[in-house]
């Protein structure tokens, strides 16, 4: 597989994983990687934002692999470990067998907003605490909890918890001593896109 020097980077070789395996039962089903929330699908828009900080980018999905491949020929599919809905927890665990690096960016699929220097603040949090496993987003003072950076070490706990079918990321981080890179968007109205109608609001948004 090939791999990219990161551009201009001050911290470890990090690996992006798109966070696409969900249900969307809120929104029929469809898969939001694909959608336009704003004036780009989400893949493009994602992975365009991300794409020169990162050594090598994956989806984390079980369906449109041929559409991803077609879209962005360089990107990685992997799915879950397990058949079904599992949750993220299962996406985050079933990484660590494809992915290269020892850290991993996790981005769900449906985000609206990627902070500037997100992997080298997220870097910086991971660094607070020497027991520290996993750095997580908040913006606006939300802690999103599947946009995070987790470290490898991390997956015998990410094993134990789902083991156990405790599939709460708060929970499971937790136990990984997680800290918070902070950011603030005030324009910002939704961190992240669940129904229809917040899709057609946060479209709305876009005109004011």
């Amino acid at each position: 597989m090939r791999r990219k020097a990161l551009k201009q980077a001050t911290y470890p070789e990090t690996d992006l994983v798109i966070l696409a395996g969900g249900q969307a039962r809120r929104m029929n089903g469809i898969n939001k990687l694909l959608q336009k929330f704003d004036d780009e699908i989400q893949l493009l828009k994602i992975h365009q934002q991300l794409k020169s900080r990162v050594s090598q980018a994956w989806i984390s999905s079980h369906r449109d692999h041929s559409i991803y491949e077609r879209l962005l020929p360089s990107i990685q599919v992997y799915q879950d470990d397990e058949a079904g809905f599992q949750g993220p927890l299962m996406g985050m665990k079933s990484a660590w067998a494809h992915v290269q690096a020892d850290y991993v960016l996790f981005v769900p699929c449906d985000v609206t907003f990627i902070p500037n220097k997100v992997i080298s603040r997220l870097h910086q949090a991971l660094q607070r605490d020497p027991r520290c496993e996993v750095a997580v987003v908040a913006i606006n003072g939300k802690a999103l909890f599947p946009f995070c950076l987790l470290k490898r070490s991390s997956l015998p706990k990410l094993m134990q918890h789902l083991e156990q079918n405790q599939r709460s990321l708060k929970q499971c981080f937790a136990d990984l001593h997680m800290q918070v890179a902070r950011f603030q968007n005030h324009a910002l109205f939704f961190h992240s896109i669940n129904s229809f109608d917040e899709l057609q609001q946060h479209q709305q948004l876009q005109f004011l």
